[in-house]
Formats: structure tokens, sequence, C-alpha cells
């Protein structure tokens, strides 16, 4: 493969980094459920999954648009239960339900090996989050996510980042498409990346080169830094290649969703 970035630098050992506080926790042991709510989210919940539901709420005007998942819960005995708006606002959480909210079984992160082994030849892009934890962004990075044919999302080892129903409801059934991916430590995720022919851009508010100018890799993993202050700067430096985005300068940066957008389009236009 003629891949324009050379992947011969090889990440040296390093000490773990803290996570990001702030983001939603993982699953519990024993907290196998997530709260829906939103339509699209719970609808694209029931096209691909729709064993994972486990219960249920709607109002009265939603009745008529979600028929087939109702038939479903009779058939299948799942509860469901007509309720007022405000009682869809109180279990959501939220004045965002939109008419609809549902229990389901969470979809636990697949091994990065496995799903490396599952992943078709070919052309691919994947993003890497460094320590991103704000709920809505992650729900807008997964709508993005899925626009552009991301083939995963990678969760660093140590990462408390998970999918929530906020997350869901932003991502407008992007949290069902495209899969998350848990990370072993740092050294070994590059590794196991660089023999399976992804080559790693770090993405720097500036400083990096013009993303689109650069090549573009044929596999490609974009490690997208958290809110406010970024990627780990070490981190960066130990990459393939350092890309930014460049702007007029009227605003300090684009947030990690919008960046993220940007960066996916940039790869997808020139593979």
């Amino acid at each position: 493969m003629n891949d324009p970035w050379s992947s011969s630098r090889r990440t040296p050992p390093r000490p773990p980094r803290s996570p990001r506080e702030g983001g939603a926790p993982p699953p519990r042991s024993g907290n196998d459920e997530l709260r829906l709510y939103g339509v699209n989210a719970v609808q694209a919940m029931f096209a691909r999954r729709p064993e994972a539901l486990r219960k249920l709420y709607l109002s009265e005007s939603m009745i008529p648009r979600v028929q087939p998942m109702l038939k479903w819960c009779v058939s299948n005995r799942v509860g469901y239960r007509v309720v007022e708006e405000g009682d869809l606002s109180k279990l959501a959480a939220s004045a965002h339900h939109e008419g609809i909210v549902a229990d389901v079984l969470r979809t636990a992160p697949v091994a990065l090996a496995d799903w490396l082994s599952a992943l078709p030849a070919g052309q691919a892009v994947a993003l890497w989050l460094d320590r991103v934890g704000n709920p809505h962004n992650f729900g807008a990075i997964l709508r993005s996510a899925a626009h552009f044919g991301a083939a995963g999302i990678l969760l660093p080892a140590g990462s408390t980042l998970a999918i929530s129903g906020a997350a869901a409801r932003v991502a407008e059934g992007g949290a069902e498409v495209v899969p998350l991916v848990q990370l072993p430590p740092d050294e070994e995720a590059t590794e196991q990346l660089h023999a399976a022919g992804f080559l790693l851009g770090a993405t720097l508010v500036e400083g990096g080169e013009d993303v689109f100018t650069v090549a573009a890799p044929s596999r490609l993993v974009y490690v997208m830094g958290a809110e406010g202050e970024g990627m780990d700067r070490e981190f960066a430096t130990q990459c393939d290649r350092q890309l930014s985005i460049p702007g007029t300068g009227a605003v300090e940066s684009l947030n990690v969703a919008s960046a993220t957008a940007v960066f996916l389009a940039a790869w997808r236009s020139r593979v």
C-alpha cells in the first residue's frame, strides 16, 4: 500500500494519561441499561437491535408514528405506557424527549483487536477521542462519524466516555451505526493500528499541516482532543502527522464536534 505518510515512527512508552473529568461514567457492574430519548435515537435502536428494547414510554401523539414498534412490544411481551409530556420530561431528565423514551440494553465497546480483525480491507477512517467528555459534543461527533462513514470511535484505556441519553439524542441515530472500540494502553494501541495499515493524525488548533492540502492516507485515525485544551501535546508529537484546519483567526478555534466534521469531510473528499 502506497500511503503518503510514513508510519516508521513508533510511539515510545509513556505513562498513562488521566481521563478527562466530567465525562459520562462507564456502565457500572449490573447497570446494563440505558435510557434513550428522541425519535431518531429510539427508532435507530429499534431498526438495528429490537431485542435490546426493555420498556417504552410515549405520548399519545406518537402512537401512529411508532406502530411497528408497539406491535413488536405486544408480540414480545415488552411493556409500554402512554404517558403525559411532563412524565416524559421527568423520565428523560430533559425536555428534548420528542415524545418518546425507551429503556434499552447497552452495547459494550469491542476490543481493538476484534474490531481490526472484522474490519474489511481497504480505505477506512476512525476517530480516537483523547479525553473528550462533553456528552453533547460526543453525540455530534457520532452523528458526523455516521454521516461520513467512519469505521469506529476509539476510546483510550481508562476513558470514562460512554453513550448517554443526551449523546444518543444529539447523534440522531449515529450512536447505533458507529461502533465504540476500547483501546489498550496507547503504545500497544498505536502498534496494532500501524500493523493494520492505519496512520495517526494528531489534530491541533494551530501549528499542524493544512488538512486540505496534505496527502490523505487510505487508512487514517484522527486523534481528536478534549474540549478547551485540545489533545495531549506529547501524544500529538508521537503521531504520524500533525494536522490543523486553516481559518480566518476571527475566533480561536472550532469546537471538537465541528472540527471532527471538517476533518472527516477533508479525508472523505480526497481518498
